[in-house]
């Protein structure tokens, strides 16, 4: 599955989350694109990325930082 995360660094969350089919990936492609050129227009300076995980579940596990505060960073996972 394939992830695209629009992030706003400066307040710490995410401003979107879609999720797309592997299958998908000049759709998601395109979308990252059209987002970035949508944010460079307006002056904002949030991350766009792509990420692939199995499930949103797996995602949040292995890029905690987008999901987590600084407070739930700091603990390691059990």
């Amino acid at each position: 599955m394939l992830f695209l995360i629009e992030y706003d660094r400066n307040q710490g969350r995410i401003i979107t989350l879609k999720s797309f089919p592997d299958s998908d990936k000049e759709k998601v492609e395109e979308s990252r694109l059209e987002v970035e050129l949508s944010l460079n227009l307006g002056g904002i300076e949030n991350e766009v990325v792509i990420l692939e995980a199995s499930t949103e579940t797996a995602l949040r596990r292995t890029h905690r930082r987008y999901f987590e505060d600084l407070s739930e960073l700091a603990t390691v996972p059990g």
